[in-house]
């Protein structure tokens, strides 16, 4: 009886995917909705002005004034702490996750329908 009944595979084939589908929107969306505590970016931002301060105060006590390595560090520092928060947030900024894939993937569970 079991040998003959054919639509048991692509049923438990579907619900497998099915529920593929959903634990990768349930990380997905978990991905997205987490961010980076206030409190760190805090302490971040509170870092890269000490940082600054005793470069600059390093820079004051030299005889001959050299201002590019303090202007290089306070590049770098920029850049970093721009690229920290630009990842923090998938759906904005310079860097962002593109929703594409997913319109696709509903495209063609709709084009099944028909």
């Amino acid at each position: 009886m079991a040998a003959r009944d054919t639509t048991t595979v692509p049923t438990g084939l579907f619900i497998e995917a099915l529920n593929q589908m959903i634990d990768s929107q349930g990380k997905r969306l978990a991905a997205l909705r987490n961010h980076i505590p206030n409190s760190v970016q805090l302490s971040l931002f509170w870092i890269a002005a000490i940082a600054s301060a005793f470069a600059g105060y390093a820079s004051g006590l030299e005889t001959r004034r050299t201002r590019l390595p303090v202007y290089l560090l306070a590049l770098v520092v920029c850049a970093v702490l721009v690229l920290i928060l630009d990842l923090d947030r998938p759906t904005a900024g310079f860097i962002k996750v593109s929703e594409q894939p997913m319109l696709d993937t509903a495209a063609s569970i709709a084009g099944f329908a028909d």
